[in-house]
């Protein structure tokens, strides 16, 4: 019986795998096909990979998603890590409402976000842009990277730091040799995933890109609407094989926590 039970969970975990990863398979396959009309059986080709470096557009949006990207990264990664210490390390009155409304932003549908930020930008006089963007991704990736950050404090404690300053370390020397360092795997987690939401976000982009400046999930969706090429597949699958490098490295260089 418990045979049979391994059995039917192992069937049900292939079959849950081949549905998500064979469409990303075929998609792949169809980026190299010569076919618009992705005819089989496949003509292999890189004349999609061609049309992607004479389109200019694509290009811009891809280094525009980028630069926004790493800098919602760095900012609510930096600014993330200062709310989560002062949350974790003071008691002041309002602490936990705050907390609370770390909660909202993300429960929210973006749709509505997206809406409130574009009336917001007006409102305020910013307009739209990527000065909005970038604005408006820093303010939805603070909350997970304020999280991230905050279990890792919440789970570090302060027996070390406490330590540290009964041996005679000044507050800054305690920050800079102790703190930091113990709490430096969820600043670079929070970082990480900020990165990931900003460059993902279509939603706020869309409803804050200003003509001529895109991000490159608004682009795709500008490029799908005229009429789907094959192109699109080589930029997923481009997507998909860079984020596939980038994850290998960091399960080889990080032990997530477990010690060999």
């Amino acid at each position: 019986m418990s045979s049979s039970i391994r059995l039917l969970g192992q069937a049900l975990v292939t079959l849950v795998i081949g549905f998500l990863y064979l469409p990303i398979l075929v998609m792949i396959a169809m980026a190299f096909n010569k076919s618009p009309y992705y005819q089989l059986p496949i003509e292999w080709s890189l004349r999609w990979f061609n049309d992607l470096l004479a389109d200019q557009r694509l290009q811009e949006a891809a280094v525009n998603s980028v630069l926004i990207a790493t800098a919602t990264a760095v900012i609510a990664g930096a600014l993330g890590t200062l709310a989560a210490l002062g949350l974790a390390r003071y008691r002041f009155f309002g602490r936990g409402f705050l907390k609370a409304l770390l909660l909202p932003p993300i429960a929210i549908p973006w749709v509505i976000i997206g809406c409130a930020m574009l009336i917001l930008a007006f409102w305020t006089g910013i307009g739209r842009g990527l000065h909005a963007i970038l604005i408006s991704h820093v303010a939805l990736s603070l909350p997970y990277a304020i999280m991230v950050v905050g279990s890792r404090i919440a789970g570090q404690g302060t027996a070390c730091e406490e330590a540290a300053a009964t041996l005679g370390a000044n507050p800054r020397q305690v920050a800079l040799r102790i703190t930091l360092p113990l709490i430096a795997p969820g600043i670079v987690a929070a970082s990480l995933f900020s990165f990931a939401t900003s460059f993902d976000m279509f939603v706020i982009s869309y409803f804050l890109a200003a003509p001529g400046q895109t991000t490159l999930p608004v682009e795709i969706y500008a490029s799908i609407k005229e009429g789907f090429t094959p192109v699109i597949n080589v930029v997923s699958t481009i997507l998909i094989l860079v984020s596939f490098v980038l994850a290998v490295l960091i399960s080889r260089l990080h032990d997530f926590g477990t010690k060999q």
